[in-house]
């Protein structure tokens, strides 16, 4: 009898599945209704927010911004999807270590052998560094997804205005 194994663990299912969450990710992209810089404007506020390390309110943060800011709420709480498990850690260590050269402190925790789960064991020092470090960190990767989703919700609004779907409802 052939012994069958989970999808989870399956290693060549995962290629798929992360292929499947990218599709499903640019479709919520495509459905996103307004002009290009309102869109753009708004996945450029998630993504700069989700390289800052507030992961507990980073959705709060980016839709807040963006009511602020006159920029699609919708967006900015897809862009704040960059921030993931996989991605977390990366950000959080290099936003502490841009922030504690930018403020020119000397490095004194370590942070990968601290647990990243309880920042606030940390101390307020490392907080704050990571914080500073975070907003400069966020501005170009920001700034890249205005640019990239402009140009992408742009050349979608041309396609819709070329090639209207058949099934409209305005042409029933």
């Amino acid at each position: 009898m052939r012994e069958t194994q989970s999808p989870l663990i399956n290693s060549r299912t995962r290629p798929v599945k992360i292929q499947k969450k990218i599709q499903q990710w640019i479709n919520s992209i495509k459905e996103l209704h307004g002009d290009p810089h309102y869109v753009a404007m708004g996945m450029a506020i998630g993504f700069f927010v989700a390289l800052t390390p507030t992961i507990p309110f980073h959705t709060v943060i980016a839709v807040g911004l963006a009511v602020i800011l006159r920029a699609s709420k919708a967006a900015a709480a897809i862009g704040v999807w960059f921030a993931n498990p996989l991605t977390i850690p990366i950000f959080y260590l290099a936003s502490y270590k841009t922030g504690v050269m930018l403020l020119g402190w000397s490095i004194a925790v370590d942070v990968p052998s601290e647990p990243v789960s309880d920042p606030m064991k940390l101390g307020l020092y490392v907080i704050f560094a990571a914080i500073v470090g975070g907003i400069i960190i966020g501005i170009v990767p920001g700034i890249a997804a205005y640019v990239i989703t402009r140009k992408i919700i742009s050349k979608l609004r041309v396609r819709e205005k070329s090639f209207p779907n058949k099934f409209c409802d305005s042409q029933l």
